[in-house]
């Protein structure tokens, strides 16, 4: 496994296994470009998949031995397990298979200027706010995000200059297989300890991945985080440091900001006005975020006020706090955050925007992540009046029988929180129309399939004839 090369297999036949995913439907994407064929099979009809199919491809919904023959080469994703059918066909067949993390890196390999942007938190907003700016400026990157953003059609571009942009994820150390020479650190957080043992093996893990570079390497890194620190200067890669403290390189000035989160503000780079900003998307982690893009674009030889401008236009990538609905005076909102922490940050940004009563419409991820973070998850949506809380999202894991959201529930009510267990997302929905009034603001959360509510929400308001996307 994973011996092959992808170079080798152009015009070929490539099969992905959980097409559906938002970092393998890019791939697909991509793929699709370069005059590769390319089928693929997903457990669910999500909403990445028709991207693939108008792209070109081939998707089968459902997983079955027969979906991988006659491939030349079976991609996967990390969740897809070895049992899978069309996993273990491809064994029985002798079909070469690689892993979703190695042909990523086959992609970004040889690359002159290839980014790899990293964190627990803000990955993809983050990644999408550079690709903005590097496509706006001029530069013709090739993009490669885990979600979509306007600015470039999808979640991949393909691009003729030597630039390469990617999200690199820790989950299953997937970030070691890729190529970069400038590495963006956003921070280092406690998640996906279903992979690792301890928040100390995350950290270490990404020293790794900054080690991957090149003596020629840059690091951009969040100087306000310990960890990502700690990590930076044990190596002897040049620095550029981003955040709010001292002792960063790159840091705001001049703060603004109106009553619904939006910031105004100068950005600083050594002590001298590097731009003035007005930001297009709302919070705190956003201005930090906007700080880390803006160094990386000048790391790649944007100016630093154009590389503000370009970013004054950026509204947020799909499922990034994304307004889906006005239904009776009742704003609906999504967003992709799946642990406390980015819950909690996507729960400020509506917090401020809320005129009525704040909905938190929780769908836990995984049943790893919701036992080793469970106690976080008592307290993030403590900024809400209401919270609803729908049944776990298994994903690529399997019902352990002695954890349920009712559990959750129970411990946000111990914390004073107005919490309730709505099983389903029809659950859900009747709980929201019967409770909402006109001013409340609904922001359902989560990166499973959570989001699919908010479309049955607009398709049963828009067969009542009501509602606005």
């Amino acid at each position: 496994m994973d011996t092959a090369q992808i170079r080798d297999y152009r015009g070929k036949r490539i099969h992905m296994i959980g097409i559906g995913g938002s970092s393998m439907s890019g791939l697909a994407e991509m793929l699709i470009d370069q005059g590769y064929t390319v089928t693929g099979s997903d457990r669910d009809e999500g909403y990445l998949i028709h991207h693939v199919r108008e792209a070109g491809g081939t998707v089968m919904i459902g997983h079955r031995a027969e979906n991988v023959h006659g491939a030349d080469l079976v991609v996967f994703s990390a969740a897809i397990p070895a049992d899978n059918p069309e996993r273990a066909e491809a064994e029985r067949l002798g079909i070469p298979t690689m892993e979703r993390a190695y042909l990523l890196g086959q992609l970004m390999e040889g690359f002159p200027k290839a980014v790899g942007v990293c964190g627990a938190h803000g990955k993809t907003t983050v990644t999408s706010m550079l690709s903005q700016v590097l496509v706006e400026t001029g530069m013709d990157p090739s993009i490669h995000i885990g979600g979509r953003l306007d600015a470039i059609g999808g979640s991949v571009r393909v691009g003729h200059s030597g630039i390469f942009v990617a999200e690199a994820c820790e989950f299953n150390r997937s970030f070691l297989h890729m190529f970069p020479t400038v590495a963006v650190v956003l921070n280092i957080d406690a998640d996906h300890l279903d992979c690792y043992k301890d928040i100390d093996e995350i950290e270490e893990t990404f020293g790794q991945f900054i080690r991957l570079m090149p003596e020629s390497g840059v690091i951009i890194g969040n100087g306000d985080d310990p960890r990502v620190r700690r990590q930076a200067e044990k190596t002897d890669y040049r620095k550029e440091f981003f955040g709010e403290g001292p002792g960063n390189d790159w840091y705001p000035a001049d703060m603004e900001e109106d009553d619904r989160g939006y910031a105004t503000f100068t950005i600083m780079h050594r002590d001298e006005k590097a731009a003035r900003i007005h930001m297009g998307v709302p919070g705190s982690f956003n201005r930090m975020n906007a700080l880390a893009a803006v160094a990386a674009a000048y790391e790649l030889g944007v100016n630093a006020q154009a590389a503000a401008d370009a970013l004054e236009k950026f509204t947020g990538a799909h499922r990034r706090f994304e307004k889906t609905d006005e239904i009776d005076g009742v704003e609906i909102f999504h967003d992709y955050g799946h642990n406390p922490t980015e819950m909690r940050n996507a729960l400020a940004i509506a917090r401020k925007r809320c005129k009525g009563e704040l909905w938190a419409v929780m769908q836990p991820h995984t049943f790893s992540r919701v036992r080793t973070l469970f106690d976080q998850y008592l307290t993030c949506t403590a900024v809400a009046d209401h919270t609803l809380v729908t049944d776990i999202c298994a994903a690529r894991e399997k019902d352990p029988g002695d954890l349920n959201s009712g559990m959750l529930v129970d411990g946000m009510k111990q914390n004073g929180i107005d919490a309730v267990w709505t099983p389903s997302f029809d659950d859900t929905e009747n709980w929201l129309r019967s409770h909402w009034h006109s001013g409340d603001l609904v922001l359902t959360m989560g990166c499973g399939d959570i989001n699919l509510l908010n479309d049955q929400i607009h398709r049963h308001e828009t067969e009542k004839g009501g509602g606005r996307a």
